[in-house]
């Protein structure tokens, strides 16, 4: 299918919410309990993707990170991040993305990921690969640890398996990147700059337009035993498990097989 005008409102739109994020927040403030935050910009940003996407498709349904879903049911889905990364940004870390993914059918076929510091924007449609500064990248087998980066679900970071698993991975590794940003974590990757990224039922909003970014720049995404990852939006988070790298570096990330 043709998504040649879903994917213009979308690079647009991003790179619009990246100017204003390059501002200092107004306001900070906690995010339920488990030590996530909110700002101005975050809302700002959302409304400002949201209202474009809204006035190009008024009928497709909006799942965005603070404001939840909107619209009816039916096979368009919009999955917005206005602001992956908030954390870093409130404490000055320069290491924020955003990203906009346009899925059908459950399935993510158009997808972008900004980085407002650097200005880049990285772009996918499913199946005619991926565009954006350092792709398509070469990337040469090293026989170095793996340098690899590391996301979990919000609420994890008490759960005595989070921590195990995590602990193993870096067991594994050159060093583990817990960028709080998987959007900055998966262009990294599709880039060459990592080696591999795990995540351990991984957040919703942030997934589709990473994930089908990558996927198109060469990355290979596996479930924990070794199986090809189905990129559906529609699987539970006990499900978004996943280990991406490239072709023949599973073994050297996730030797278990699982």
């Amino acid at each position: 299918m043709d998504v040649s005008a879903e994917l213009a409102v979308a690079v647009a739109a991003a790179e619009a919410a990246g100017t204003l994020l390059r501002r200092e927040p107004a306001w900070i403030s906690a995010k339920g309990a488990g030590g996530d935050l909110s700002t101005d910009l975050d809302l700002r940003s959302e409304e400002l993707i949201v209202s474009r996407v809204r006035a190009a498709y008024p009928d497709d349904r909006i799942v965005a990170e603070e404001s939840g879903a909107a619209g009816a049911e039916g096979d368009r889905v919009w999955f917005v991040d206005p602001l992956d990364g908030t954390n870093n940004l409130a404490i000055g870390l320069p290491v924020y993305a955003v990203g906009i993914a346009f899925c059908v059918a459950a399935r993510p076929v158009a997808g972008v990921v900004h980085d407002p510091v650097s200005g880049g924007t990285w772009s996918a449609v499913r199946g005619a690969g991926a565009r954006g500064p350092g792709l398509p990248a070469e990337v040469t087998p090293s026989a170095r640890p793996p340098l690899l980066a590391w996301t979990q679900g919000h609420g994890l970071a008490a759960d005595p398996a989070t921590g195990a698993l995590r602990t193993a991975v870096e067991a594994r590794s050159g060093r583990l990147l817990q960028l709080w940003a998987p959007l900055v974590a998966w262009i990294m990757l599709a880039r060459g700059r990592i080696d591999g990224m795990v995540g351990y039922r991984a957040e919703l909003v942030d997934f589709p337009a990473g994930a089908l970014i990558a996927a198109e720049a060469g990355v290979e995404i596996h479930r924990f035993d070794g199986r090809p990852f189905d990129l559906r939006v529609d699987l539970p988070e006990s499900e978004r498990n996943f280990v991406a790298c490239r072709a023949g570096q599973f073994a050297r990330i996730w030797p278990s097989g699982g």
